[in-house]
């Protein structure tokens, strides 16, 4: 539109030049406004194309913009699915922890009770308790429960599985296992009738204690039985003090799970 009217101008300005309708003058100054007019025209069409140039540069500009920020959306939305995923782990690794702790504080709590109940026989070596990870285990002589050869819990046996009772019955959350254990002493006579073996041995002194309980009060659900005869021993057999420590009954306190 510009250009038209410089050359609209130019036109007019020579006519008149022709004409000689005007001076001199009025044609110079006319003729200097139409080269004004055009420079003016060349200026705006170099603005024209600059902005046009910086337009597209700012479209290709704001096309990386957007596809770097949908990628880092995506690595974002990865990250926060990783991080969401690695926190539900935790809190599930905690409140493991926290079950564990408290087995673990309910285990020292029984192994405790049940040292300050016992601390006579434990004091004159007849029985001992152990605790590890949560684990607790009473080992008792067979000599404090059973005569020779006897599947019978006698009199002296039977006490100090009452003081046993008073602590299991808190017991909560745990199996009570009752394992029998002899030495390696092979069952000879007539008592290897009722016992052929090592085996029946042990299982009749294991079942004998854990009627025993029963009675006395502890859930059946919470008991379970075994026998291994001579085959988990604790000592050489090869000695009379090593037989001894074989010829056992061991109570052990395990969680539900194990």
């Amino acid at each position: 539109m510009l250009k038209k009217v410089v050359f609209l101008v130019f036109v007019a300005s020579l006519m008149v030049a022709f004409t000689g309708c005007v001076s001199k003058e009025t044609y110079l100054k006319k003729e200097s406004e139409a080269n004004q007019l055009n420079k003016n025209y060349m200026a705006e069409l170099q603005k024209n194309k600059n902005l046009t140039a910086e337009n597209t540069a700012l479209k290709t500009q704001l096309a990386t913009v957007t596809k770097e920020k949908d990628e880092l959306n995506n690595v974002l939305n990865a990250k926060s699915d990783e991080l969401s995923k690695k926190i539900s782990a935790l809190r599930t690794e905690n409140q493991e922890l926290k079950k564990t702790k408290e087995k673990v504080q309910q285990a020292s709590k029984t192994y405790e009770s049940m040292l300050e109940r016992m601390k006579s026989e434990v004091a004159q070596g007849q029985i001992t308790i152990t605790e590890l990870k949560g684990k607790l285990t009473v080992n008792m002589v067979d000599a404090i429960l059973f005569d020779s050869g006897q599947s019978e819990v006698k009199k002296q046996g039977q006490e100090v599985l009452e003081k046993l009772v008073d602590v299991l019955k808190d017991v909560k959350g745990k199996v009570i296992r009752v394992e029998g254990h002899t030495d390696n002493v092979q069952i000879h006579g007539n008592l290897a009738k009722k016992y052929p073996s090592n085996w029946e041995l042990s299982a009749a002194r294991s079942i004998t204690v854990t009627r025993y309980l029963q009675k006395a009060g502890i859930d059946p659900a919470m008991l379970s039985t075994a026998a291994y005869g001579e085959f988990r021993p604790v000592a050489p057999n090869d000695t009379k003090e090593g037989r001894a420590k074989n010829r056992r009954i061991e109570i052990v306190l395990v969680n539900k799970d194990s």
